[in-house]
């Protein structure tokens, strides 16, 4: 009898096996695909279209030559961090023809440029450039503006999309390089000019000349001057003119310089700021009656827009598309006076909305936009003195069924235990949180009466579907008592749950305070938790000695935690001796990495707390021996600098593949200093790379 034909994966025609190859993204995964056999290696090189280089540029015989279908090249990451990509003594000409033959189907490119001449030779080899990303952190040359950008518009003539956001530049650098060179600027379709580094941003005569040059432009995202206190600042008319130079677009983001600094603000701080700004509610109905086929707005100010509820009700009629709506001192969204919906809430096909600093939105603001937005997947409320856990608890219970993702911060009226417990409806829902640890008790008390039976009928008796023209009548009751076990303290009751669905949890927590209280909080069965995000902002040169450890160790009862970003680049202390009695920044980087050890983490990015008075944020001794504890990494981004000997801490790591040191921070060192010496660098690079890798 004559055995079964057997079939096997490497029967598949080529074309699907292709298919199935293009579909993966991991890159780990097409990695692993490739060593099969040399078949799959050839089908997975052909089928790989991005690409991002991390080694030394010193080796250029390590340019890999097999991923000629590579449109998507990513060279802003090589080593050494910040350096040039191309210099006189290397023969800029060889390396960016060599470049051009390894790569030769690159549409797409990211660059660190810190001088033109590296614009100068790459848009030369690939003058098909239709996306270009720029990326530098340090000083800008004292070159006549316009000329750093001059290189790469001039070779770059399919050019349609630019980004700037991490390229520090002068705001007068873009709009002479746009008008010189009309016809890449009227191709143009994206600008992403949402620059940290802009001390005062785009004035009014620099958003008109931009959108002059730019009238076909889609998406376009800036940080501008809105603060009438500066001469050009940015006002109804030049907003008006920028809404008719540019009606094409379906994403538009414009913000304030000072609302983008990464500064938390006081919850105590008053309601309204001190001046109002110049953006009328005429000016805002024209700008989204021009802008029709907007689908993503944020409009980020730093001074009062003033009973705004009107001009965002044109929203719903003169912008069918938008989905996602982010709005920064705006007041009088949501009056929430009647049964009948006004301001924000009529705008039922939001699907993203983030509110900041809205002064007058209270827990019955609230309740109408969950009634009036019932397609809402994103929630962020920032800066809301007047809201409660009540309020948000009852917007939760109604968006039960799409709310996936919530933000809460700096909000005067919550701490962590109010701020779960706001979000408890969905608890076994929500995939994304962020919260502010603030642990002390105050006015957030959640007392047990005030949990049990409430009714949303005693709010508001019925509310008007504008999806349909019938009336419906809402009730929902809470009840806590399902799926949940009390702990009383005091007299409060929290509720302990599993959050089944949270991938990504995010943490803002002051200067001196511990992470050991998040599980009674409410936070102790996380069991999907992947990625966690820790912001640590204050100034600990003042602070006494902590008693104990920060708790990174607590974290340990999240099973799938593999990535973790501790950002601790907003703590000021001492990088060098400390007065009597305090603690330097080395003493405070081992109160914050002690227990990390307990941690399985597969990827870290730290940022290193920082000495403002000498711009100095380099990893210290304690630093660098507790991250050698930990020993299952395989990706370690350190954002500052380092000693070499401090360095050589890292090989040790048996799993660990990816180091890098970056200087991605204003203003970046600018010469090569102790702790960032090339030679140093590339001597640990070669130890690193020289060991063998388990896997």
């Amino acid at each position: 009898m004559a055995e079964p034909p057997t079939t096997h994966i490497h029967d598949l025609p080529d074309v699907i096996l292709s298919t199935i190859l293009a579909a993966i993204s991991s890159t780990r995964s097409r990695n692993a695909a490739a060593l099969v056999c040399r078949k799959w290696r050839q089908v997975e090189r052909t089928t790989r279209t991005s690409l991002t280089l991390r080694g030394n540029v010193r080796h250029l015989c390590n340019i890999p030559t097999c991923f000629r279908s590579v449109t998507n090249l990513d060279l802003s990451l090589l080593s050494p961090y910040g350096h040039g990509l191309l210099s006189p003594s290397s023969d800029p000409s060889l390396i960016s023809q060599l470049l051009c033959r390894s790569f030769p189907s690159v549409t797409s490119l990211a660059v660190y440029a810190r001088t033109p001449l590296i614009l100068q030779y790459l848009a030369r080899q690939w003058p098909s450039l239709t996306h270009v990303k720029l990326v530098r952190w340090h000083q800008r040359s004292q070159s006549p503006p316009g000329s750093d950008l001059e290189p790469l518009i001039m070779n770059s003539h399919s050019l349609s999309s630019l980004d700037l956001a991490e390229f520090y530049c002068w705001t007068e650098d873009l709009p002479p390089a746009l008008e010189s060179h009309p016809s890449v600027s009227y191709n143009l379709t994206r600008l992403n000019l949402l620059n940290l580094s802009f001390s005062e941003g785009f004035k009014s005569h620099e958003l008109r000349s931009i959108s002059a040059s730019c009238p076909n432009l889609k998406e376009f995202l800036a940080a501008c001057m809105f603060n009438p206190s500066y001469i050009g600042f940015v006002g109804d008319e030049a907003l008006i003119d920028f809404s008719k130079n540019c009606p094409k677009l379906s994403l538009l983001h414009l913000a304030d310089t000072a609302s983008l600094s990464n500064g938390r603000d006081d919850p105590e701080d008053e309601d309204f700021s001190l001046e109002d700004s110049r953006i009328s509610r005429a000016a805002l109905i024209e700008v989204f009656t021009n802008l029709s086929l907007i689908e993503e707005l944020a409009l980020e100010f730093c001074k009062n827009v003033r009973y705004s509820g009107l001009a965002l009700e044109v929203l719903n009629s003169k912008c069918p598309k938008l989905r996602s709506l982010k709005l920064g001192q705006f007041h009088g969204i949501c009056l929430a006076v009647g049964p009948q919906l006004d301001g924000i809430a009529i705008c039922s096909r939001l699907e993203s909305l983030s509110i900041k600093n809205s002064a007058d939105l209270n827990d019955m603001g609230l309740i109408d936009i969950a009634r009036g937005c019932s397609k809402l997947a994103k929630f962020e409320v920032v800066g809301c003195k007047k809201i409660t856990w009540m309020g948000l608890r009852t917007l939760c219970t109604i968006l039960r069924r799409t709310l996936i993702d919530v933000k809460i911060s700096c909000c005067k009226n919550f701490n962590s235990c109010s701020s779960l417990e706001a979000v408890s409806p969905i608890s076994d829902r929500i995939q994304r949180l962020h919260i502010d640890c603030v642990w002390n008790d105050g006015t957030k008390q959640i007392e047990e009466r005030e949990v049990h039976g409430f009714d949303l009928n005693n709010i508001a008796e019925t509310h008007t579907d504008y999806e349909g023209s019938k009336q419906k009548k809402l009730k929902h009751s809470i009840d806590m008592d399902s799926g949940c076990s009390y702990m009383n303290s005091n007299g409060n009751a929290f509720c302990s749950r599993t959050w089944e669905q949270l991938k990504y949890l995010s943490l803002w927590i002051a200067v001196d305070e511990l992470l050991t209280p998040l599980a009674k909080a409410g936070l102790e069965d996380c069991p999907n938790l992947e990625e966690i995000c820790i912001k640590v902002e204050g100034d600990c040169r003042e602070r006494p000695k902590p008693s104990e450890a920060f708790g990174l160790s607590s974290l340990e009862r999240y099973p799938l935690l593999s990535k973790m970003r501790l950002d601790c680049g907003d703590t000021i202390g001492y990088a060098l001796t400390a007065p009597s009695g305090l603690m330097d920044l080395s003493m405070w980087e081992r109160f914050y990495l002690y227990g990390i050890i307990s941690l399985n983490l597969d990827e870290l990015d730290y940022w290193l707390p920082q000495d403002r008075d000498v711009n100095q944020r380099g990893l210290s001794l304690p630093g660098a021996a507790l991250l050698k504890q930990c020993l299952t990494l395989r990706k370690l981004f350190i954002h500052g600098t380092a000693h070499e000997h401090f360095l050589m801490f890292f090989p040790s790591i048996p799993n660990l593949r990816d180091v890098q040191l970056r200087e991605d921070y204003y203003p970046a060192p600018e010469n090569d200093t102790t702790e960032m010496r090339i030679d140093s660098y590339c001597r640990f690079e070669d130890a690193l790379n020289g060991r063998p890798i388990p896997d």
